[in-house]
């Protein structure tokens, strides 16, 4: 059985950093890529980040390049996202999922599957 649990959420002030840990079940992540999105109160759910498993290839949103960095552990069938100069407007539930494209990272989110529960970032002073 698939699965994903995100955790590392938090209340943080603007300007810090928060490491969320997304830990799989079920599946070997050397194979598959893994992307992290968010979604804002009254906003739709969007791409923050993607790793793939072909290369260890990275991708960001615009909004995050420079400040978050997507990182994997294949032997912890995990995956990483720091976040360092933490914004109010990054304040979001965070979620990953599984690529349907194998190791790819697709761009849209229909393309992804089996999503966890999430873990909520409040940005916040």
């Amino acid at each position: 059985q698939v699965q994903f649990v995100e955790s590392g959420g938090d209340l943080v002030q603007p300007g810090g950093s928060l490491r969320l840990t997304c830990s799989a079940s079920g599946f070997a992540l050397d194979h598959h890529a893994i992307g992290w999105f968010r979604q804002a109160p009254g906003k739709e759910r969007e791409g923050v980040s993607c790793i793939s498993a072909s290369d260890g290839s990275s991708y960001y949103a615009e909004s995050v390049k420079g400040r978050f960095t997507v990182s994997k552990d294949n032997a912890k069938n995990t995956v990483y996202l720091q976040m360092n100069s933490l914004k109010t407007e990054d304040t979001g539930v965070y979620y990953c999922a599984k690529s349907l494209l194998g190791s790819l990272c697709p761009s849209n989110s229909y393309e992804y599957e089996y999503w966890g529960q999430g873990t909520q970032v409040t940005v916040s002073s």
